[in-house]
């Protein structure tokens, strides 16, 4: 069983979601189930068909986030070390090509966020930078091809995934 790490607000934010899952939302789909029942025949009742179908993705869901629960490591990246890139690690490097200063910060599959700079510890792109530390050039492929970057910094910085 792989282990997914993350954040303490991640995992919070995850665990209520599952209660509110499995303790209000099930009822009301319930609720919504017996009412369409009622109005007769299944076959052609609409509402029916689609609270089943909504009641089977909310399953789906509780599942996959009672698995998820359950694969959690959390861990708290402001009392790590960031001397070499880790889990929370932000990440400053320098493009070969053009100089350019791109950011990232490494967070769990949960946290992602590309567009903030937040990426998977299970991305391509965090593996190749795990373990690197400042001065140490990293050579990554990216959708656009093969880019050289130099490490400028690892730091941690505190991270807003909400």
């Amino acid at each position: 069983m792989q282990k997914e790490p993350m954040l303490e607000s991640t995992y919070r934010k995850l665990s209520e979601e599952l209660e509110r899952l499995k303790n209000v939302e099930r009822a009301a789909i319930a609720k919504v189930i017996d009412e369409a029942r009622a109005l007769g025949d299944l076959k052609e009742n609409a509402e029916y068909h689609a609270a089943k179908e909504k009641q089977g993705l909310m399953e789906a869901r509780i599942i996959e986030l009672q698995d998820l629960l359950a694969r959690a490591q959390v861990i708290d990246p402001s009392k790590l070390a960031h001397e070499r890139v880790s889990f929370g690690s932000t990440v400053v490097l320098i493009d070969h090509d053009s100089d350019e200063e791109v950011r990232y910060t490494i967070v769990g599959s949960q946290e992602s966020d590309p567009s903030k700079g937040l990426i998977s510890i299970q991305s391509p792109m965090a593996r190749a930078l795990l373990g690197k530390e400042e001065g140490d050039e990293v050579e990554l492929q990216l959708p656009g091809g093969r880019k050289s970057f130099d490490v400028e910094a690892v730091e941690y910085v505190a991270i807003d995934a909400e």
